[in-house]
């Protein structure tokens, strides 16, 4: 690495543990510019439901990756790889530290450790799990990738059809489970050209904001998704469906929260909406925490302290006076 270009920072945590007022506290004190990290932010469109930055908050610290897409398009780790690591490459030639900053850590894992290339979808395979979820359900299909690759089963709700379809096709193309697709980080075959962010990404600091208290989380996550319902969440739904040219299996439309109203609109009853929303955002954030436990070398910041902000920030810069271990 050469010695004068700025660092690289990572700023994760589940949904709602407040990464943005520590993102924009830390521009106050370093010249950054933010590459979300986030799979629904890409999304143009789609505002209230994915907490995206608003046009003030975006007008004080350059954002990347935050309405790049339709939501008709979809996004992956490997393109999210390439565009990060772009954007790390250009930020840096600007003389600015980037500061990557997201709750999507496959993205994270992706980026740090990379991904191995793996089968291409195949639609009989794909067609065969789909008549068996007819049949059985997703929850039952789920609960058979368990048998297989616990691994990722245990990071995916048991009705997400996308993520299971997917899991369950590379396991009956390859023998193999998804999450051993996963390279180590080791380095080696798998460390080709926008496989990952390459040896020295390993060694970016990720801080970590985990609160201690899930009922803090718990209460965060409902009085944002209150927040979001009053903001016209639904009205933003209704207008997404009425492109014509979205449906609810795609991946931006899986998104949580938009599930969840999309469900409702369909069926025509808004009842028992705001208690889904909620639980499966609690659910993404239980997952996002699972995720974040197993990334060795992070620094934690309880995101429930009384001065969890300044902490995460002191830790960011910290971190970005400290000589490189790359």
């Amino acid at each position: 690495m050469v010695e004068s270009l700025p660092p690289v920072l990572c700023l994760a945590g589940p949904t709602a543990s407040g990464k943005t007022a520590v993102a924009l506290a830390l521009a106050r004190e370093l010249p950054i510019e933010i590459v979300s990290v986030d799979s629904a932010l890409v999304y143009r469109g789609m505002d209230i439901g994915t907490a995206k930055p608003s046009a003030a908050e975006r007008a004080t610290v350059p954002h990347h990756l935050i309405d790049i897409l339709d939501p008709a398009e979809a996004y992956s780790a490997a393109r999210f790889v390439a565009d990060a690591t772009r954007l790390v490459a250009e930020i840096r030639a600007r003389g600015r530290t980037p500061l990557l900053v997201g709750g999507t850590m496959l993205y994270f894992k992706a980026l740090r450790e990379g991904l191995d290339a793996m089968p291409a979808a195949d639609p009989a395979v794909r067609e065969a799990i789909d008549r068996a979820a007819a049949e059985r359900g997703w929850p039952a299909l789920h609960a058979e990738l368990a048998a297989v690759d616990p691994a990722t089963a245990a990071r995916l709700a048991p009705a997400d059809a996308q993520r299971i379809q997917r899991a369950l096709e590379v396991w009956r193309l390859t023998g193999r489970p998804l999450s051993a697709w996963h390279r180590s980080g080791s380095g080696g075959a798998g460390d080709a050209p926008g496989a990952g962010g390459g040896p020295e990404a390993a060694s970016w600091p990720l801080v970590s904001l985990e609160p201690r208290s899930r009922a803090w989380l718990h209460e965060r996550i409902a009085a944002r998704f209150d927040a979001m319902l009053a903001a016209g969440l639904l009205d933003e739904v209704r207008m997404l469906r009425a492109r014509g040219d979205l449906h609810a299996g795609l991946p931006s439309m899986r998104c949580v929260g938009y599930r969840q109203a999309w469900a409702a609109l369909e069926r025509g009853d808004l009842q028992g909406l705001r208690e889904a929303g909620i639980a499966a955002t609690r659910q993404l954030a239980k997952r996002q925490l699972t995720w974040l436990r197993g990334m060795p070398g992070r620094l934690v910041v309880e995101a429930d302290a009384p001065d969890a902000c300044a902490r995460a920030v002191r830790t960011l810069r910290d971190a970005a006076a400290a000589p490189s271990r790359a």
